[in-house]
């Protein structure tokens, strides 16, 4: 079992991350908690079959409570968090209440976005099932998102802890490991070459069997995240850096209404979009050697058809939360651990991704 304490402004908390890791939430509570008068378990309809069981087992001397969403990004909705605000009300559930989002990156936000708003704020832990909520699950981003947009609506608000059992992990199909993965990959191009290194020589294909790489590359991952909160709590500074990928991977995601490419695969199409700016920008080659033909071996997709219609993504990225004014702003990579924010002209971006569009295309036939 490994323990990463998380440290920021508003709080302090532990991420415990390994097999069998949910075997902590009762201790968790008794540490984290001072007085818990009820639990809320928000989870999702394919999770809830898989472990809900368990956990309320685990939880024999207090009132738990159970709301379970549909699966899908589809949920991470306005609509579906009055309906559990409705429910934690009808259920008199008081400011000592605690939830509990088990589930992937979905449930957390919307679990951790009612947490920060019921009642004016009530504590919640976060306990994980995907690879993409290592993620997720760190840093205190909530919220849901709108038709405009995705995570539009939200707020930071911190857990009190992170539970991360590894063993949740076996039972993700392989699309869920390939977009978990590419916010690893993501940390790695950011913040640490040798992780890049690592992960390139250990991680091959999907699930990943090696039960010591898969802890390395889960702790290496959040051990990033968690320097970078600690540095920018709120999104004035370096955390942006974290978005990397993210501002046309939201607009692809969009595009598609949630429905057809899973977040990571976007990320992964965002990234790589956002190496060929960095190149036409900076006027020299980035794109690391290995990383094309690495990724397609893994099952990631190059090209998605939202790219044939640039002018609607251009508009999806005018939402993005990093934006100023009416600049769209990207983050920018000049090699592994450089990166940086820039605004970036609209009628430069239109261009580089049509030319994007015809690269990626023949990437993925080639």
């Amino acid at each position: 079992m490994e323990t990463i304490d998380i440290k920021t402004g508003s709080k302090q908390y532990p991420v415990h991350i390994g097999g069998g890791a949910s075997t902590l939430l009762q201790d968790v509570l008794h540490k984290q908690v001072s007085e818990c008068s009820g639990i809320l378990i928000i989870t999702d309809s394919n999770v809830a079959p898989l472990y809900l069981r368990e956990i309320k087992s685990m939880l024999t001397d207090l009132p738990v409570f159970e709301w379970v969403i549909p699966a899908g990004e589809s949920s991470k909705s306005l609509r579906e968090y009055e309906k559990i605000i409705s429910y934690a009300l009808n259920r008199k559930l008081d400011r000592k209440s605690v939830i509990v989002a088990l589930g992937g990156g979905v449930v957390g936000d919307i679990a951790g976005f009612v947490a920060a708003t019921y009642l004016r704020g009530v504590a919640f832990i976060q306990m994980p099932t995907t690879l993409l909520a290592h993620d997720s699950s760190v840093g205190g981003k909530v919220g849901v998102n709108h038709t405009a947009g995705k995570n539009l609506i939200g707020a930071f608000y911190q857990p009190e802890a992170v539970i991360y059992d590894l063993h949740y992990l076996k039972s993700l199909s392989r699309k869920e490991w390939r977009s978990g993965f590419a916010e690893i990959i993501k940390s790695s191009l950011i913040r640490d070459h040798e992780l890049y290194r690592f992960l390139n020589e250990k991680v091959l294909d999907f699930p990943i069997e090696d039960d010591e790489a898969l802890v390395h590359a889960v702790f290496a991952a959040i051990s990033i995240k968690a320097g970078i909160v600690q540095e920018d709590e709120y999104e004035s500074g370096v955390r942006a850096y974290l978005n990397f990928g993210h501002t046309l991977g939201h607009a692809i995601e969009a595009e598609s209404r949630y429905q057809h490419i899973p977040h990571g695969e976007a990320v992964m199409i965002g990234m790589l979009f956002s190496i060929r700016l960095s190149e036409r920008i900076y006027g020299k080659s980035l794109m690391p050697v290995d990383l094309l033909q690495w990724i397609k071996n893994m099952g990631y997709s190059i090209w998605h058809p939202s790219l044939a219609r640039p002018e609607l993504l251009i508009e999806r990225m005018k939402q993005d939360k990093k934006n100023a004014g009416q600049e769209i702003r990207m983050v920018l990579y000049a090699g592994f651990e450089q990166v940086r924010t820039s605004g970036v002209p609209e009628d430069l971006l239109l261009e580089e991704l049509k030319h994007f569009d015809k690269w990626s295309k023949k990437c993925e036939s080639s």
